[in-house]
């Protein structure tokens, strides 16, 4: 099933980077902007054929795809090529492939949730042993956490990672009846529980977590939360690595992802056979189509975020100087920003090999 998990997890990823570039294909050709080529996978070509002005074409390997615009990498006089249009749809055109990235993860995390049902809700369903005192305080069973410490939560997932990060006093707002009640700042500190095994955890004293049908709008809502969710994590991982709550040998590159997309796969294996692998590495899928969108709006040369940057800052710069930015000096930098990049992805593919392989 490993293998099977693996061979799966690559097409899936390299199904996410087409429609990553389709959105850039379909933006620029719906604007009027020149393709010269939109390929899928890199590499040797495998496939290619030529229809009106674009190249289609499929290569060997499954681990990138591009689409190739006219006046892309420097200026051209073709009015119908990239560098000639106006900022307004260029900027669609560099948020497109970002933008599908984040439709197909909302899109598979909806099916999912019809397929084997939304995650458990954050609704307090007891106290642990000697920490009946909470109720006290006003936090009741059957209430449902609507935020922590100012944080929306929308899943099981979500009160217990922000109960977590909170200090002793947390700061609670939770829906009662329908109605949203302000808690104001309760004292939760951490308790000792004892869990089936006999090993002694620190826990908060509440149990949390409850499951409920739900119609297809309801799915959709909690669809669109889980969406919303994933992009929350990308930003509060990369705040902690900024911050240095995390470092560098936690970060996964493409080797971190395939090995932990095996194992996701022999779990879902274990508990459903291979419905079980594919329900897994879709959600695992999604997780990483949301993390993609994020990551490649990054103001960070060579990645969309860095071109959209370079927009607008070209049309601030033409505004006062009435002159264009030289194409070289933009090429400089991405040139430099592609080289960091590369060196950030072998630096943290070494770290996956010691952790995972060696």
């Amino acid at each position: 099933m490993t293998i099977l998990s693996i061979v799966l997890m690559i097409l899936f990823f390299g199904l996410l980077i087409a429609v990553h570039e389709f959105g850039h294909f379909a933006a620029a050709k719906s604007l009027g902007v020149r393709v010269e080529e939109f390929a899928i996978g890199m590499g040797p070509k495998l496939f290619s054929r030529k229809r009106g002005e674009t190249l289609y074409s499929l290569r060997a390997l499954p681990i990138g795809g591009f689409c190739a615009m006219e006046g892309e990498e420097e200026a051209s006089d073709d009015p119908r090529s990239f560098s000639s249009k106006p900022a307004w749809k260029k900027l669609v055109i560099l948020a497109a492939g970002a933008f599908m990235n984040f439709v197909a993860g909302l899109v598979i995390i909806v099916l999912l949730f019809a397929a084997a049902g939304v995650p458990s809700l954050p609704v307090v369903n007891g106290y642990l042993e000697g920490a009946e005192d909470i109720q006290d305080q006003g936090l009741l069973v059957g209430d449902k956490f609507y935020s922590i410490d100012g944080h929306r939560t929308y899943f099981q997932s979500d009160a217990i990672l922000f109960l977590g990060r909170a200090g002793e006093d947390v700061e609670i707002e939770v829906v009662r009846d329908g109605r949203r009640v302000d808690l104001g700042t309760l004292h939760l500190p951490y308790r000792v529980a004892v869990e089936e095994n006999g090993q002694q955890v620190l826990k908060r004293g509440v149990t949390v977590g409850a499951l409920r049908e739900m119609g297809p709008l309801d799915t959709l809502r909690y669809g669109w939360y889980q969406a919303i969710d994933y992009v929350r994590t990308v930003w509060m991982s990369l705040g902690d690595l900024v911050t240095g709550a995390v470092g560098l040998d936690d970060m996964s590159g493409v080797i971190g992802i395939t090995v932990v997309a095996g194992q996701m796969g022999e779990q879902g294996a274990q508990a459903a056979g291979l419905a079980g692998v594919l329900l897994n590495l879709l959600n695992f899928t999604a997780l990483i189509a949301v993390n993609l969108a994020v990551m490649n709006l990054l103001p960070i040369p060579a990645l969309d975020g860095g071109q959209i940057l370079f927009v607008l800052f070209g049309a601030v710069y033409r505004l006062f100087t009435r002159r264009e930015i030289d194409q070289k000096v933009l090429g400089y930098i991405n040139m430099v920003g592609f080289v960091c990049l590369m060196g950030l992805m072998v630096v943290v593919a070494l770290n996956d090999v010691r952790r995972f392989i060696l």
